[in-house]
């Protein structure tokens, strides 16, 4: 991945800030839309699971191209190595971890 240009962008979606990465950004034929693809997420089988990250992931999972709104767009900065993929709080700003999806009698058994 290393040839290839690497963009972080943070755009709203659902009340929430979403920070992804991605290696293509450009207008979208949709007039109005910025269009996001080849997005970047770390390993799944990496022993050190992040829940934002696995989220992300799932909820992406099937996207070739992501069209979002101009208006939703907040920032798209080229970067030169991958950062972690967040969900944050749109007034405070804090990272939003989901609940884990496996509940208390799953773990130990």
């Amino acid at each position: 991945m290393s040839s290839k240009t690497l963009y972080r962008v943070a755009f709203l979606s659902h009340g929430k800030v979403y920070e992804i990465y991605c290696t293509g950004v450009v207008s979208s034929g949709l007039w109005g839309f910025v269009e996001v693809s080849g997005l970047v997420f770390d390993d799944a089988g990496a022993v050190v699971v992040d829940p934002t990250e696995e989220k992300l992931r799932d909820e992406f999972a099937d996207v070739e191209v992501l069209h979002l709104p101009m208006q939703s767009v907040l920032r798209i900065e080229q970067v030169r190595r991958k950062g972690q993929s967040v969900i944050r709080d749109r007034e405070s700003g804090e990272k939003v971890t989901p609940f884990p999806l496996s509940g208390p009698g799953r773990q130990g058994s």
